[in-house]
C-alpha cells in the first residue's frame, strides 16, 4: 500500500508519498481501507520531530481517519467487512490502510458523506473529553473558545450551542470571524484589534466567562484567568506560543479558579475508548440530526501531504483540511 512516510524530521517537504508494508491486525483491531485522513496540529509537531507516536502505534502521521472496514480480528463482534466507519488513531492515518483498536472506531453518522467523516473523530473526542466531560460546562454557561475557525473551533462552537451554552471566540481575521458567527457563536473578537479580556467583561457585565478552551498557551495564561468568572475552568489543548509562562495566583484563589491541559493521543487505548463510546452517546445525535456539520473547506490527494501542511501552517484555512487516499 502508499503511505506518507516523514523522510527525516523537518519542513513540509519531507513528507513523501511510498510504497509500504501493509499493517497486520491484532484480534481486537480491525483494518480500515482509508477513504481520507483529517489534518491536525500534532501531524505537523510529528513531522519535525517534536511529537513521537506512542509506543506500538503508526510511524505514520493522521490521527483520524474514514473508510470501509477490510478486515477485523477474532476477538472483535461489533464491526464487520464492509461497515462504514471513522476512526481515532494513535497515528497511521496518511496511509491507504490503517490498523485500529475497534474501541476507537465509530460510525460514519447518517447525513454525513464517508469522506467527510474522517474529520470528526479527533475534533469529537477532544471538544467532548475537555470542554464537558472535565470542565464540566453546563447549560446556560459561556465558553470562550481561542482560534474559532479552527477545526477544534468550528466543531466546539456547534456542539457548545447544541448543548445550550452561550459561545464567545477569538480569530485573527473578519473572514474568520464572520463564518464563526454563521456556526452560531454570540460573540466574535478580533484579536488583533481588541483585547479579549475587555471584550469578555463588558459582554459579561464584569464576570467574565465559565469555560476557556484555549490551544494558545504561555502567552495567553494570566490572561485567561483574567477574564473567568468564579469557578471557572481553563482547559490547555495547544500551546502555539510555548510552554512557559509567569503566573499570579491570587486571581485563582480570589475566584476558586481550575487549569487543566491534555493531549489525547497519549491517553490509554481503554481510556480512548471510553471517550468514543461517550463521544457515539452524547455527539452523535447532534450530528445526526444536522445541528452540527463537518466544516471541511479544503481537500488534497494523499500524495500533496505536504502542500495541506503548508496551508495549516499559514493559518489562512478555516475548519478542518482532508487528505483523499
Amino acid at each position: 500500500m502508499k503511505a506518507v512516510v516523514i523522510t527525516s524530521p523537518g519542513d513540509p517537504e519531507v513528507l513523501q508519498l511510498q510504497e509500504v508494508e501493509e499493517p497486520e491486525i491484532k484480534d481486537d483491531e480491525v483494518l480500515i481501507k482509508t477513504e481520507a485522513a483529517a489534518l491536525n496540529r500534532g501531524d505537523i509537531y510529528q513531522r519535525q520531530g517534536f511529537y513521537p507516536p506512542p509506543e506500538g502505534a503508526s510511524t505514520f502521521p493522521g490521527l483520524e481517519c474514514s473508510g470501509i472496514i477490510e478486515a477485523v480480528g477474532e476477538n472483535v463482534s461489533r464491526w464487520k467487512v464492509g461497515d462504514k466507519v471513522c476512526a481515532l488513531l494513535s497515528g497511521g492515518g496518511y496511509a491507504e490502510k490503517v490498523a485500529v483498536p475497534a474501541g476507537q472506531v465509530l460510525p460514519v453518522p447518517s447525513g454525513v458523506s464517508l469522506s467527510d467523516a474522517a474529520s470528526l473523530p479527533e475534533v469529537a473526542c477532544t471538544v467532548w473529553s475537555t470542554v464537558f466531560t472535565m470542565s464540566g460546562l453546563c447549560p446556560g454557561e459561556t465558553l470562550l473558545i481561542h482560534g474559532g475557525s479552527s477545526g477544534i473551533g468550528t466543531f466546539a462552537i456547534q456542539i457548545a450551542k447544541f448543548k445550550g451554552a452561550k459561545v464567545f471566540v477569538t480569530a485573527g481575521d473578519e473572514r474568520k470571524l464572520a463564518f464563526c458567527n454563521d456556526l452560531g457563536a454570540d460573540l466574535c473578537i478580533n484579536y488583533k484589534t481588541e483585547d479579549f479580556v475587555v471584550r469578555v467583561k463588558e459582554e459579561t457585565e464584569g464576570k467574565g466567562v465559565d469555560v476557556i478552551l484555549d490551544c494558545v498557551g504561555a502567552a495567553y495564561l494570566q490572561r485567561n484567568l483574567d477574564c473567568l468568572n468564579v469557578d471557572g475552568r481553563l482547559f490547555i489543548i495547544g500551546s502555539i506560543s510555548g510552554f512557559v509562562a509567569e503566573l499570579n495566583i491570587a486571581a485563582m484563589f480570589a475566584k476558586r479558579l481550575s487549569i487543566q491541559a491534555a493531549a489525547l493521543r497519549t491517553r490509554s487505548v481503554e481510556e480512548k475508548a471510553s471517550i468514543v463510546k461517550e463521544v457515539e452517546k452524547n455527539v452523535w445525535p447532534a450530528i445526526m440530526s444536522g445541528k452540527v456539520k463537518p466544516v471541511v473547506p479544503q481537500r488534497f490527494p494523499l500524495g500533496e501531504a505536504a502542500e495541506a501542511h503548508r496551508l495549516m501552517e499559514s493559518g489562512n484555512h478555516i475548519g478542518k483540511i482532508l487528505l483523499i487516499a
